[in-house]
């Protein structure tokens, strides 16, 4: 059950960012520029967090690799985000790379020890 929870909101809150993502969010765009990221670069990064969310939803749905593999792409994507955030020293904007790794991980682990 706990598996459920925890891929349920993974799913959610990756596929909110991406959305808001894909549309440019002003907040989106902002924490671009603070960790001096191409704007050109948002389609590509809310691709990668969609099909994390899509990957994340089909682990749910009995396709247990896919759900695997979507959460080891979504850890190493938000491993380099927070490494990103820390080369631009854009302490202010750290808890959201954090909060969306840990949760990655959290689905990783239910995920791999369901």
């Amino acid at each position: 059950m706990i598996y459920v929870i925890i891929t349920v909101v993974a799913i959610a809150a990756n596929g909110l960012v991406a959305a808001a993502t894909f549309a440019r969010a002003r907040f989106i765009t902002a924490n671009l520029g603070e960790v001096d990221l191409p704007q050109g670069g948002i389609p590509v990064f809310a691709a990668l967090q969609a099909a994390g969310a899509i990957g994340l939803a089909a682990g749910l749905f009995g396709f247990t690799m896919a759900g695997i593999a979507a959460a080891i792409g979504l850890v190493l994507f938000f491993a380099v985000a927070l490494g990103v955030h820390l080369r631009a020293r854009a302490y202010k904007s750290l808890p959201s790379p954090l909060l969306f790794l840990a949760l990655s991980v959290a689905a990783l682990a239910c995920a791999v020890t369901r």
